[in-house]
């Protein structure tokens, strides 16, 4: 790719552009620098258009959730037959049939033993209620001093006060809080990859053993995404990790949490990343593909020894937590639609002729993993990272991807695709060409 290409000031701007003016303060967004906004009018498949008539092809599913690719018939009728009916009520104190018929189908699909469905509107949320319950199960059970997390370096699991204080406190994107955040414990991410045999696990597991062993007397809970941590660098990692630490945790009185709110509903290549392991967590968070991306919510899942610890008599003995709009009636509806249409339409398989294309163009390409400026090629399921050496050697791909059809959008120093699982092979060349091409 020559120079001009990669500045994107060497550019001409795009037409489709919400003006200067406009009041919303974009995420992750420099100020100074930032350009204004494309504007998207209407979607199709795994297409957005844009207000200047463009059609982009979405390499990034809008950050993993849009599993089903936008204007899904079903799952806008199902939103608009819900509305008609319910549009919302309080979970205080009461309930509603997508809410309880959710909850069920979620027990069902989940690891065994999960039974127990806490709902919430985000990821991040989904979250924070999985480390309250931790720490308030230990209480419970008359171990105070277990009141702080375990979480790995890379990890990333989320932008509220709580999630904050357990991502990667090194290379994550909040150092910035530090002063402000409470202090837990961490252990090294996981290097042994996925297809790693459980003897070259050995050190991974034995660099979380030595955290547990100094520390479990306060450690409350594991977290951790199941063998891929995604905005962390798209780190992958062994099945043989999770088992291991399935043993550790149950070793050292420790509660292990699995944050699949990005890997969950097929991303892996399996319905959930901890079915590969076999492993059940204690607590289970999900969001993102949940609703397939068409409306915010979140799960966070339990087990009956979780659950169970918190039926009592004393007022501490309630779980106090109530977002607002948790159980929303929409919400839940298009959740049981997007299930439904995954089971129905063999989306496993569709992930697995994905996960086909993605090894055979990237894996397969040696002049690729040959580039100086490539460390690393990667693929998982339905997810794809060209791992470069820097985040400079990105400079301006997203606006030379745009040019060649497809929304690009690296985080750091990776090139990842999460694709639609309704993308065709033919489309997914078109991303993975596009990746490529930025190298060549």
């Amino acid at each position: 790719m020559n120079s001009s290409a990669r500045n994107p000031s060497a550019m001409e701007p795009h037409s489709s552009s919400m003006g200067h003016l406009s009041p919303i303060w974009h995420p992750y967004a420099h100020l100074k620098t930032q350009r204004p906004a494309p504007k998207v009018v209407g979607g199709e498949g795994p297409y957005f258009q844009l207000d200047s008539g463009e059609w982009l092809l979405d390499a990034t599913c809008s950050w993993w959730c849009m599993i089903h690719g936008y204007r899904h018939p079903r799952l806008v009728h199902a939103i608009q037959r819900q509305a008609d009916e319910l549009c919302h009520v309080m979970l205080g104190g009461l309930s509603h049939e997508p809410a309880d018929r959710l909850a069920r189908e979620l027990v069902r699909i989940t690891p065994d033993g999960l039974n127990h469905v806490f709902y919430s509107d985000s990821g991040s949320v989904g979250m924070e209620v999985a480390m309250k319950m931790a720490v308030q199960y230990h209480q419970l059970r008359g171990r105070s001093g277990k009141h702080r997390l375990l979480s790995l370096m890379k990890a990333y699991h989320g932008d509220t006060a709580g999630c904050m204080a357990v991502c990667d406190p090194e290379e994550g994107m909040h150092a910035l809080f530090a002063g402000y955040l409470p202090r837990h414990r961490f252990a090294p991410a996981p290097s042994a990859p996925f297809d790693a045999e459980p003897a070259a696990v050995a050190a991974d597991l034995a660099a979380l053993r030595k955290v547990l062993e100094t520390h479990h007397g306060e450690i409350a809970a594991l977290l951790m995404e199941p063998l891929l941590q995604a905005a962390g660098g798209l780190n992958m990692t062994s099945p043989h990790y999770l088992q291991g630490a399935r043993r550790l945790c149950d070793e050292f009185d420790v509660l292990l949490v699995f944050d699949e709110v990005a890997t969950g509903f097929g991303r892996t290549g399996k319905m959930f990343a901890s079915d590969h392991a076999d492993v059940t967590p204690d607590i289970l968070v999900l969001s993102k593909g949940l609703t397939g991306g068409y409306l915010g919510h979140a799960a966070t899942l339990a087990t009956d020894r979780v659950h169970d610890a918190f039926i009592g008599d004393s007022p501490d003995h309630a779980f106090m937590h109530g977002p607002t709009f948790m159980g929303n009636p929409l919400a839940c509806r298009v959740a049981l639609e997007s299930l439904a249409v995954f089971e129905e339409e063999d989306y496993l398989g569709r992930i697995a002729a994905l996960n086909r294309v993605l090894s055979h163009e990237l894996l397969e390409d040696t002049d690729l993993r040959a580039h100086p400026a490539v460390v690393d090629v990667r693929v998982l399921g339905a997810t794809a990272v060209i791992e470069t050496r820097a985040a400079e050697e990105l400079t301006g791909v997203g606006d030379w991807a745009r040019s060649q059809g497809v929304w690009l959008r690296p985080i750091g120093r990776w090139l990842y695709t999460m694709p639609a699982y309704v993308t065709s092979p033919e489309e997914l060349r078109s991303i993975t060409d596009t990746m490529k091409a930025w190298f060549r």
